[in-house]
């Protein structure tokens, strides 16, 4: 069988979440103990907590929601770069990776997956993340999934021009995964989404299968 890695963030209360958002909120509905005849509990949270995708609609009006988005673009082979001691990942950085022609998924390895030890950490503004003329270094490379391990592809200050850049390309950006025990190389992404009508982003169960 091949060795399955799990690069999901677990969801729960004091999980860290972008500032605007509120808190994964948890609640029991029902409970066998109080004499339910089954267990039932609801959940709310917004749609880029933990680990989730992007979908063009987050930043280009009227554009595709995640609904829409080929499970091909997440699901197949992939390649995982270091760029740990970045404080923020630029063109040229992503030109001196040793990134493989042809690579079409990419995932970022940054000391962002160092936050992860504490899973219940303050949200943290100085994660590592692209700028603009990296996203559209990733655009031309014709990748069409890029992946870093916070929760957002683009730096806490800047513009909104990564996401920008990437969604009106199409290029799914998967946000909010860990890659501590993750080494790099080349692996297979099975990424699902919530399959949610009509949203920007949705929660998503991201996989690596090691292929060496």
């Amino acid at each position: 069988m091949p060795h399955i890695i799990d690069i999901s963030v677990p969801l729960h209360p004091q999980l860290p979440v972008w500032p605007t958002n509120r808190p994964l909120h948890i609640e029991q509905l029902q409970s066998m103990k109080d004499g339910a005849v089954a267990n039932v509990t609801r959940f709310s949270t917004s749609s880029h907590t933990g680990t989730h995708i992007d979908a063009p609609l987050h930043f280009v009006d009227d554009a595709k929601t995640t609904e829409e988005i080929p499970l091909e673009k997440m699901i197949g082979p992939c390649q995982i770069v270091d760029l740990q001691g970045k404080i923020k990942i630029t063109a040229k950085d992503l030109a001196a990776a040793g990134i493989n022609p042809g690579t079409e998924k990419l995932l970022l390895k940054t000391d962002n997956s160092r936050l992860w030890d504490n899973m219940s950490h303050p949200f943290f503004e100085d994660f590592c993340a692209l700028t603009a003329d990296a996203a559209q270094w990733v655009v031309d490379r014709g990748i069409h999934l890029v992946g870093i391990d916070y929760l957002s592809i683009q730096l806490f200050h800047d513009t909104p021009d990564t996401h920008v850049i990437l969604l009106s390309n199409e290029v799914v950006i998967l946000e909010g995964i860990d890659l501590r025990q993750v080494e790099p190389g080349a692996y297979r992404l099975i990424c699902l989404p919530l399959k949610i009508k009509g949203v920007e982003g949705t929660l998503a169960r991201a996989v690596l299968e090691d292929l060496r």
